[in-house]
């Protein structure tokens, strides 16, 4: 029992909170469990990663039948860009939620093991423990982005090399993996069975998918389903995706933009999570 609480939480959250007396102290104990929580995550995914390999199928099929089909008969006009252009960037948004969403399914897991327990009992800062969760996502999402990347390349695809577009595009992806697990943390926290998040995790996203830019321009929904759009934080991750991939499509002004309501919606859901997380184990 000694060596599984050890190996659950490790030295640096079961020990005593350093004092709190600066904001640097603060900022370097939330950083350090953060990344704490985030290497526990990344550690199951090394003892088994068929996980990636099966979450890799869905976006290949996307692209190479859905985006090779409609690129032929040319029935969504995308401008100046080919349809499988303008689709591989909505994949990757895809791919990030779908690998994300069901990422508070670890919640009731650990929860039914007793491992929250462990977590919940610790001095770390909750929004740390929802942080670090949130980054193994964006790390798990990473394997989606290389996937895509080298599919769009074999297809075709003019995607932009430059270093600071690359850079961007880690970045979004980190972002909307962070909202896509730390809201499906919330739903666990909510629903607190296996059953029911399974649920509603399969409502939720195929909704959120249809309701975004993802695989056709916004200006050719109805009036009600644009509405839902703009409230859809999949069509920002879209948007910056769109335009840090390609070649020519770059706004810097609106990928900030993008960024920026990314960033707030981040921040909104991992607070609401933090508040939430004790809440499973009641």
């Amino acid at each position: 029992m000694k060596l599984f609480e050890q190996d659950v939480l490790p030295s640096g959250l079961a020990s005593p909170a350093l004092p709190q007396d600066t904001v640097f102290t603060t900022v370097s104990d939330f950083v350090r469990t953060t990344l704490i929580i985030a290497e526990l995550e990344i550690r199951k995914l090394s003892h088994d990663a068929t996980d990636l390999l099966i979450r890799a199928v869905q976006p290949t099929l996307w692209l190479l039948i859905f985006g090779q089909v409609f690129s032929q008969i040319r029935a969504i006009p995308t401008g100046n860009l080919s349809y499988q252009s303008f689709l591989a960037p909505g994949i990757l948004a895809q791919s990030v939620m779908f690998i994300s969403i069901f990422y508070g399914l670890t919640v009731i897991w650990e929860r039914d093991l007793g491992i929250l327990q462990k977590f919940l009992v610790s001095p770390s800062p909750r929004a740390a423990l929802v942080s670090g969760k949130a980054l193994s996502a964006g790390v798990r999402a990473l394997s989606q982005a290389v996937l895509i990347y080298l599919l769009s390349f074999l297809l075709g695809v003019q995607i932009d090399w430059n270093p600071l577009a690359l850079l961007g595009v880690l970045f979004t992806v980190f972002l909307g993996a962070g909202i896509f697990a730390t809201f499906s943390m919330i739903v666990a926290c909510i629903v607190k069975t296996r059953e029911r998040f399974m649920g509603i995790g399969q409502v939720l996203t195929m909704p959120l998918f249809f309701a975004s830019n993802a695989i056709y321009p916004i200006s050719l929904m109805p009036p009600w389903l644009q509405g839902i759009a703009l409230v859809n934080p999949l069509t920002y991750l879209v948007d910056a995706l769109r335009s840090l991939m390609l070649v020519g499509v770059v706004n810097v002004q609106q990928v900030l933009i993008d960024l920026l309501v990314l960033v707030l919606v981040l921040l909104v859901m991992v607070t609401i999570a933090a508040r939430k997380y004790p809440q499973v184990v009641v």
